[in-house]
């Protein structure tokens, strides 16, 4: 989406539009719910309980950390991946914004 494009969506639209970009591979889903489960965690870690590569592991967790949704500290040669949870509770309160916006309109709309 270009610049000019952008302009015309709200800063908490294209927020959510990162976050719901970043949770659209399954392979990040799940690198969310390895993370989850433990406080903090070491790339090797995730990539030794994923069916995937170091590089596509990476790629993924690079992914996320551009969204905002993870962090990530250097130790030595490793990197200790985590939940950014002020980011995590955003996601949160913006996607049940969202849904709790529906309204049925009590008939078969379509």
């Amino acid at each position: 989406m270009g610049a000019t494009k952008t302009e015309a969506f709200t800063d908490a639209e294209l927020t959510l539009a990162a976050y719901a970009k970043a949770l659209a591979h399954p392979a990040r889903v799940a690198i969310l719910r390895i993370l989850l489960e433990r406080s903090a965690c070491i790339c090797g870690d995730i990539v030794d309980e994923l069916p995937l590569s170091q590089s596509t592991v990476s790629q993924h967790l690079k992914e996320l950390k551009e969204a905002g949704l993870i962090k990530g500290d250097i130790d030595g040669k490793k990197v200790c991946y985590c939940i950014d949870e002020k980011a995590w509770k955003h996601a949160q309160v913006l996607l049940q914004q969202l849904f709790a916006s529906y309204t049925s309109c009590g008939t078969s709309c379509c």
